[in-house]
């Protein structure tokens, strides 16, 4: 994939709009005639695309849980199982990680379906490009555990990760979609309780705005995420909550006193205007943020890790964790 990158400086605030030179990529015009395994029935995205119609939100988990299994990790890459407090962690370590770090990761799901198997394998290759040890934390889910447990379950590993001797300039954190609210909330709530913070964090696709489902319904062409889905998804997290609320819906919290972070989105996803009112946010509160938007990619693309552009938007995302973390050392 061959690639050039129009940039825009405004102080400590970078937009990066990828452009392909050489057009799509021939997977992703594949992707979009459908002639790829992403549209086979069974696959994560499928689930999400038959949730509410198709599939009840059990099936939808015992589908996600038997697909598990069959993650593509990078060669070389160990698992290890680590329970905190009753949380389920696990340690995703790369062959060459520098052992001296650690990615923490938060995956997607509209807060109610766990991680998948492409979750995991986008986390340890996220690992892999940043040499890093990757901690995926399996945080309770809605609607049985709705806010603020997942972010309860969060906040209680990253202390853990304190406590355990890890310096928290020698951490990261990183989400997509809702992993990537919850990656924007954790922050927040430790900086209100007077916990050191990471050193940098990453957004992929992030849903910052649990309170805008009916303006969301009239815009944007994103091939996966539906505006039904997503109300489904923050009703069942919210359970009667102010959607309002800065841990709730970050974008709407003072953001002052954040560590450095970069946003990735697609140009065609439904959120794509949600990322863009967190980098507009975050900038104005001081944060030093990279906001990089990918023309015609949907809703976290990075989990088709076939794909050259979800290979280009996770290169960028570890540069700019690497950069950050080691410029603390």
């Amino acid at each position: 994939m061959c690639t050039q990158t129009v940039s825009h400086h405004c102080h400590d605030f970078m937009l990066l709009v990828v452009q392909d030179q050489a057009g799509a990529s021939s997977e992703r015009r594949a992707a979009m005639r459908g002639n790829t395994s992403l549209t086979v029935p069974r696959s994560p995205r499928s689930i999400v695309e038959l949730l509410g119609t198709e599939l009840s939100l059990p099936e939808a988990r015992s589908m996600i849980e038997r697909a598990r299994r069959i993650s593509r990790l990078p060669p070389g890459t160990r698992r290890e199982v680590w329970n905190v407090g009753g949380v389920r962690c696990e340690w995703l370590l790369p062959e060459q990680a520098d052992s001296s770090w650690v990615l923490v990761y938060l995956h997607g799901g509209g807060f109610v379906l766990g991680r998948t198997a492409l979750h995991v394998g986008l986390a340890a290759t996220l690992g892999h490009l940043c040499a890093a040890r990757v901690l995926l934390i399996d945080y309770r889910l809605a609607p049985e555990h709705p806010y603020p447990a997942a972010l309860e379950d969060v906040t209680l590993v990253y202390r853990a990760l304190l406590a355990a001797g890890w310096a928290p300039h020698r951490i990261a954190i990183a989400g997509d979609s809702a992993g990537g609210n919850l990656t924007l909330a954790t922050l927040l709530s430790l900086r209100d309780a007077g916990h050191p913070l990471p050193a940098a964090a990453a957004c992929l696709s992030p849903v910052v705005d649990l309170a805008d489902s009916e303006e969301r319904s009239r815009r944007g062409r994103d091939r996966w995420l539906r505006p039904e889905v997503v109300t489904l998804f923050n009703e069942a997290y919210l359970n009667g909550q102010d959607p309002r609320h800065p841990l709730i819906s970050p974008v709407y919290g003072d953001l002052r006193g954040l560590p450095p972070l970069v946003i990735h989105a697609g140009g065609e996803e439904l959120l794509r205007e949600d990322a863009e009112r967190l980098a507009t946010a975050a900038w104005a509160a001081g944060v030093q943020v990279e906001l990089a938007i990918y023309p015609g990619m949907w809703h976290v693309w990075q989990l088709s890790l076939e794909l050259p552009e979800a290979q280009e938007s996770l290169r960028r995302i570890a540069r700019f964790l690497r950069q950050h973390v080691w410029a603390e050392v």
